[in-house]
């Protein structure tokens, strides 16, 4: 999949293709059923298929900290959207200039001068331009003057109830990854780098691979059974903290990952965490000693379900 950053980066090559405009937050079986359209109608008329999505999202840029949490940073969405067959990823900065541009302008300039689209899938409540004055009617007549078509995505239903990225946001709350992961397709995982910590863990018995979640609100907090994939062929099991460790007083996000029975130097190395169940949430201890005892106590948790599934 070929990644373009910035209106800037469009070149008279990526003209003629068949698009789809979204957050694209999750990439989850809804966003894949739509993925799936555009690649088939893609390869009808001859054209590559590509997604526009933004950096940060319209909701980051105008709510800040009060933004829904996002599930997928940039590197985990493009990672998702590479393995759905897609060929093009847009990814566009939106700033204040960007959103002051005019409906028109957003058409004219990104739509027609920029990608040369022939076909469109867009959500029938997409807005789009200033003050999000543009809608899917406006889209619709904007595609008929220049050429294009458009086409809404249909709602994608799990169990009765549509697949969304809020819906997913929701079953992280609620630690009800089971539900996440069949609304995902997937497992849902984070993924970094990782980092040195204070090394708290390795003296308390409990060595962890240290990860920043990289995100401005977490879609949740806890202790968790987990798999990581990154430092072996096959994903290696795990129990993990996701939050700010409240007992040792710790003021930044912090995922912390012990890998069972594992030796070896991994800083630096990327990492994917793949979340399986939700142990407890995070709690504050009166002392080190209590937290060390639950520490033995989800350790022993998780492994039980992690051999249970087969980890």
């Amino acid at each position: 999949m070929e990644l373009i950053r910035g209106i800037h980066n469009l070149r008279p090559r990526h003209r003629g293709c068949v698009a789809t405009i979204g957050n694209y937050d999750g990439v989850h079986l809804g966003h894949q059923a739509v993925l799936d359209s555009i690649i088939e109608v893609g390869t009808q008329l001859g054209l590559p298929s590509a997604v526009m999505a933004f950096e940060p999202t319209p909701q980051e840029f105008f709510a800040g900290q009060r933004a829904p949490a996002r599930l997928t940073r940039f590197r985990e969405k493009y990672n998702a959207l590479a393995g759905t067959g897609v060929d093009r990823f847009l990814c566009l900065r939106f700033d204040r200039a960007f959103s002051e541009l005019s409906p028109d302008a957003f058409v004219e300039r990104i739509l027609v001068q920029g990608l040369g689209v022939r076909h469109l899938v867009a959500g029938d409540d997409f807005r789009y331009g200033f003050k999000r004055s543009g809608d899917f009617t406006s889209l619709q007549a904007a595609g008929r003057k220049h050429g294009f078509s458009v086409q809404d995505t249909p709602s994608f239903l799990l169990e009765g109830d549509r697949v969304s990225s809020s819906r997913i946001r929701h079953a992280l709350e609620r630690g009800e990854l089971d539900l996440a992961t069949r609304l995902l397709g997937r497992p849902y995982s984070m993924c970094g780098k990782v980092v040195p910590g204070d090394r708290l863990g390795r003296t308390l018995g409990f060595p962890t691979a240290n990860i920043l979640p990289s995100r401005r609100v977490l879609p949740m907090t806890g202790v968790f059974a987990v798999t990581v994939r990154g430092v072996a062929e096959k994903p290696w099991p795990a129990v993990a903290n996701l939050g700010t460790r409240p007992t040792v007083n710790g003021k930044r996000a912090l995922l912390e990952a012990h890998l069972f029975d594992f030796e070896g130097d991994i800083y630096g190395r990327h990492l994917e965490v793949e979340f399986v169940a939700k142990l407890r949430g995070e709690h504050r201890f009166e002392n080190v000693q209590l937290m060390t005892e639950q520490m033995h106590r989800d350790l022993k948790a998780a492994r039980e379900i992690l051999s249970g599934r087969g980890a």
